[in-house]
């Protein structure tokens, strides 16, 4: 069992930035991919980012490309999520997710935190 929980959520004004990080307890964390995802009022949980336990790649949706960048960091048992240029339509919850592969998949986690609130105003 991997036990995730969020920081780093808040509100903050279009063209801002925020950071999440994203702490693992449990099983070792470096066995894992990790991910971001996000889910707005009345959407579907989407893909964001994810990165393999090495930490040699990296991938994002095509919506935040660019300005969101994913890292880890196996010693501190952390995923972090730095956000650039937020946009009103980032506003969501974000969660963090630990699984076995990298992928975009929801499914393809295994363990959730609870979750994030960012919110972005215009």
């Amino acid at each position: 069992q991997v036990h995730l929980v969020e920081s780093g959520g808040g509100l903050v004004q279009a063209g801002g930035s925020l950071s999440l990080s994203c702490a693992g307890s449990g099983r070792p964390f470096g066995g894992y991919a990790m991910g971001w995802f996000r889910q707005a009022p009345g959407m579907e949980r989407e893909f964001v980012a994810g990165i393999p336990w090495s930490g040699s790649r990296t991938f994002y949706a095509d919506s935040v490309k660019g300005r969101f960048t994913i890292s880890r960091d196996n010693a501190k048992n952390t995923v972090y999520l730095q956000m650039n240029t937020l946009r009103p339509e980032d506003t969501a919850v974000y969660y963090c997710a630990a699984g076995l592969g990298p992928g975009t998949s929801a499914g393809q986690y295994d363990f959730w935190g609870q979750g994030t609130q960012v919110t972005v105003s215009s």
